[in-house]
């Protein structure tokens, strides 16, 4: 396999990313999602980034094909939350452990750094060492812990929340 590449996400990049996000939905307790997402619905959350501002999304390619990403999202939906956002990242479990998480934040946060943020937030269920020391390692810090929250594959999760504090604001 070939160096990844990290870039702005395609439309053409949606089919790798539905894959992804929907082996996480069928094997794991990563995402609450019970049921795998279409199509239709990677291709309305692709339609929240832009090239500036708040919501952004990164891949990383490896051989032509999206492994991986990382976006920001609105926090909530209230106008007081503005300055807060909420980030993601998944991988495609064949590249897990290569670098390309660090590498894709990194190029994230760095593609954030002028805009107006004051807040990243990120929830994590639990136990996840990889998701958490990904996190600790760019500046989050653990905030909170909802207990068993959410109920997938028989069984109850707990979430974590960590918090970064971000920009001059």
């Amino acid at each position: 396999m070939s160096e990844a590449t990290i870039r702005r996400v395609e439309e053409g990049d949606l089919p790798a990313l539905l894959a992804i996000y929907n082996y996480y939905v069928r094997e794991t307790p990563v995402t609450f999602d019970i049921e795998p997402r279409t199509l239709q619905q990677r291709r309305a959350w692709f339609d929240g980034f832009a090239q500036a501002g708040r919501y952004q999304c990164f891949v990383a390619v490896k051989d032509g094909e999206a492994v991986g990403w990382a976006s920001s999202h609105a926090y909530k939906d209230r106008a007081a939350y503005d300055t807060t956002i909420s980030s993601s990242i998944y991988l495609s479990p064949e590249v897990c452990g290569l670098g390309l998480g660090r590498r894709l934040y990194a190029t994230l946060f760095d593609a954030l750094k002028d805009e107006d943020i004051h807040r990243v937030f990120g929830g994590i269920s639990l136990p996840n060492a990889a998701s958490v020391g990904l996190h600790l390692a760019f500046g989050f810090e653990p905030v909170g812990i909802y207990r068993e929250v959410g109920r997938k594959f028989g069984r109850f999760w707990d979430v974590g929340t960590y918090m970064k504090p971000f920009g001059q604001n």
